[in-house]
């Protein structure tokens, strides 16, 4: 049976800001229904990756490849196209939602602003289903809270406010960009487990940032661990957590505290993402890489295809058997 066709795909994605490299070549597809976390230290690119997608970058940035959704090319369409696709057939929250919410306007209006651009209801009926979207996502007494202000609500509920104006475009993919990091760790687990309900309640596709593998391990069927602008590894999130192959996706797995078992040191990864403008000669990750070659300086290493669905950029990856006969044939 063959795999279904993309809903979202990048390839050869690159940005680069007054001539400084943020992102060097993405490739990722997101089936229809797929949950995909995308993960690695701050200052990555996991964010750029998806503004530089709809089209949400600064005129200086310098975008080339491709992003494809359902077959049409984003990169360089008008905006008529774009403003039909933000918030309509691909929605974005992110993560501080007390920067995102408008201070001086009620909840309800901003919920009905996102109905009105994107489904074109107004008056009664758009705040009847804004009170639907509210009640959806678990705000208590939604009919009430419509006329509140943001700073009337915790951060948690704020977060829920931003989840139901992403919703309010009945998107097919959600990019939701660290929704859990403004909030506690009890809050944190309320709102992964909305964005699973969600998922199965609507079907759409879910593309989870975040810097923590752990908040990702649960909640997405797949995982693209990024470094300096590249995506080092991606495997399905079983395969990657059993047999992590990148150095760099395994200092991130041994950063996890042990829910069970023994307690044992925490491992830690030296020094930190380099600037664009000093990057190193060959792979990215190898003045921290504890695995490091004189070969990891001759040029960045490509994708290594380990089985069907796990890649990894690292020399010292090997292809698996069977995918070496394919190539081969």
């Amino acid at each position: 049976m063959s795999a279904p066709a993309p809903l979202v795909e990048l390839r050869g994605l690159r940005v680069a800001f007054d001539g400084q490299a943020a992102l060097r070549g993405i490739d990722l597809s997101v089936a229809p229904g797929e949950a995909v976390g995308m993960v690695g230290e701050s200052g990555c690119g996991k964010s750029v990756t998806w503004l530089a997608a709809l089209g949400l970058l600064p005129g200086r940035a310098e975008i080339s490849g491709s992003v494809r959704l359902g077959g049409a090319e984003l990169l360089g369409a008008p905006a008529a196209v774009l403003e039909k696709v933000r918030g309509g057939r691909i929605a974005m929250i992110f993560q501080d939602p007390a920067s995102s919410l408008n201070p001086v306007h009620r909840l309800g209006r901003q919920v009905m602003e996102a109905l009105r651009l994107h489904r074109g209801m107004s008056g009664a009926p758009a705040r009847a289903e804004a009170k639907r979207l509210l009640d959806q996502v678990g705000i208590p007494d939604a009919a009430r809270r419509l006329d509140a202000y943001p700073h009337e609500l915790s951060g948690g509920q704020n977060q829920r406010v931003m989840i139901a104006i992403a919703l309010a475009g009945r998107p097919e993919l959600l990019v939701a960009d660290e929704p859990t990091t403004a909030l506690d760790v009890t809050i944190q687990a309320q709102i992964l487990d909305l964005l699973q309900s969600l998922r199965r309640d609507t079907g759409m596709a879910l593309v989870l940032i975040s810097h923590d593998l752990g908040v990702v391990a649960d909640a997405c069927e797949k995982v693209a661990v990024m470094y300096a602008g590249r995506i080092v590894e991606q495997a399905p999130t079983s395969r990657l957590f059993a047999q992590p192959t990148h150095p760099y996706t395994r200092g991130l797995l041994g950063a996890l505290p042990p829910i069970d078992g023994p307690r044992r040191r925490l491992l830690a990864i030296p020094g930190g993402v380099p600037e664009p403008w000093a990057m190193p000669p060959g792979c990215a990750f190898a003045p921290r890489c504890p695995q490091r070659l004189a070969a990891c300086d001759a040029g960045t290493p490509p994708a290594v295809p380990l089985d069907r669905a796990h890649h990894a950029a690292c020399i010292r990856a090997t292809v698996a058997p069977a995918i070496a006969e394919r190539l081969s044939a």
